[in-house]
C-alpha cells in the first residue's frame, strides 16, 4: 500500500458511520405530526340542591316520622326530634343574627357523660337558658342537649310547661337532677332563679344569691364535674327600670317588668333589644375526689358554691372590662 492509499484509509476511518444527513428532511418534505388525543369529557358534578328543598325534604320526613309514631320521648318526656326539627330552628336567626352570640371555652364541656353547667340568670325574661342550650347543640363538637333545670311557674304555665318537657327541660329539684347526672346527660341550672331574671337593671351582672346549694349537692352526689358559665350580654335585652306588683299578683308572676318600651309601646316594647353577646364555659370544677358522702357535709357544700358563685362573678368582670360597646361587642 502506497502512502496516498494509507492516508486515505485513515481518513476514512473518521467519518462516523450513522452521520445525520442534514439534507434529508429538505427530500423527505415536513413530518406530520400525529393529531392530539382528545381528553375524555369529565361528567359535570351536580348541582347542590337548594336551601329550600333540603329544608322541604327535611320537614317531609319529619312528618313521615311523627305520622308514623317513628320517634322516642324518654321518661320526663323530652322528645329530641320534635327540638331539633320544630324547638330548635327559629333559635337560629335570634342566636346567629340578632344577638350574635359568641361562645367561649366549649372545650370545658364534656362529649359525653354527666355534667353541670351553671350560669348566671338575667334579662327580664329566660332567654339567657334558650341561647345556652341552643349553643350547646348547635356550637360544641358532640352536638350535646342541654337538660336544663326549670321553676315550677314554668311547668304550671299552659302550653309552656307542655313545650318545655318537650324541649328537655324538667323541675329544678336534686332528684330529677341526679336521675339525669347519672345517666349521662348535660345538665344546666340557673340557681338564682327569678331573683336573677327579675332584678332592676341597675343590679345587672351582680350576681344574687345561689339558693341553698342544692346544685352542689347533686354533683357530689353524682360524682359529675360542674362547669361554671358566664353569660353577657342578656341583661340589656330587656332593661328593668320598674314592676307593677298589683298586676304581678294578678296573673301569679313574681314580677311584672316595666322596662323603657314596655308596656309602653305594648307588643312592640317585647322584642328584645340587639344586644351584643357573650357565653363563656369554665373550666370544670370536680366533684369525685370528696368522696361518697360528700353532700353530707355542709361546709363543703357551702364552699363548693360559693367557689361556683365567684368564678362566674369574676368571669362576668373580665367580660364586661372587655366589652367596648353593649350592641356591637
Amino acid at each position: 500500500m502506497n502512502p496516498a492509499e494509507e492516508v486515505h484509509v485513515a481518513e476514512a476511518r473518521v467519518i462516523p458511520l450513522h452521520a445525520p444527513d442534514r439534507d434529508a428532511s429538505r427530500r423527505r418534505g415536513p413530518v406530520s405530526a400525529a393529531p392530539p388525543v382528545p381528553p375524555e369529557p369529565v361528567p359535570p358534578e351536580p348541582a347542590p340542591s337548594p336551601d329550600w328543598e333540603r329544608r322541604l325534604a327535611g320537614l317531609l320526613s319529619f312528618a313521615r316520622r311523627r305520622l308514623q309514631g317513628d320517634y322516642e320521648v324518654d321518661e320526663f318526656g323530652f322528645d329530641p326530634d320534635l327540638t331539633d326539627n320544630v324547638l330548635m330552628p327559629p333559635l337560629k336567626p335570634l342566636y346567629e343574627k340578632w344577638f350574635r352570640v359568641e361562645t367561649i371555652g366549649l372545650h370545658n364541656v364534656p362529649a359525653e357523660g354527666g355534667a353541670l353547667i351553671v350560669a348566671n340568670h338575667s334579662g327580664t325574661l329566660p332567654l339567657d337558658a334558650t341561647m345556652t342550650a341552643y349553643a350547646v347543640r348547635a356550637d360544641h363538637p358532640a352536638r350535646r342537649h342541654l337538660r336544663m333545670l326549670g321553676a315550677d311557674l314554668v311547668f304550671k304555665t299552659p302550653v309552656l310547661g307542655a313545650l318545655a318537657r318537650k324541649s328537655g327541660q324538667t323541675l329544678a329539684c336534686n332528684p330529677d337532677a341526679e336521675r339525669l347526672l347519672r345517666s349521662g346527660e348535660l345538665v344546666g341550672v340557673w340557681p338564682e332563679g327569678f331573683k336573677g331574671i327579675g332584678k332592676p337593671f341597675k343590679d345587672r351582672y351582680k350576681l344574687q344569691r345561689f339558693g341553698r346549694g342544692g346544685f352542689v349537692s347533686a354533683a357530689l352526689n353524682t360524682g359529675v364535674p360542674i362547669i361554671p358559665c358566664s353569660i353577657v350580654g342578656a341583661e340589656e335585652i330587656y332593661p328593668k327600670i320598674g314592676d307593677i306588683k298589683p298586676l304581678a299578683r294578678l296573673f301569679g308572676f313574681p314580677y311584672f317588668p316595666v322596662t323603657p318600651l314596655f308596656p309602653l309601646l305594648g307588643p312592640l316594647g317585647a322584642i328584645p333589644l340587639p344586644s351584643k353577646w357573650y357565653i363563656e364555659f369554665g373550666e370544670p370544677i370536680r366533684t369525685d375526689v370528696h368522696g361518697e358522702h360528700a353532700a353530707d357535709d355542709p361546709m363543703l357544700v357551702f364552699n363548693l358554691t360559693d367557689q361556683v358563685r365567684e368564678t362566674i362573678q369574676q368571669t362576668l368582670y373580665r367580660l364586661l372590662t372587655q366589652r367596648r360597646n353593649v350592641f356591637l361587642g
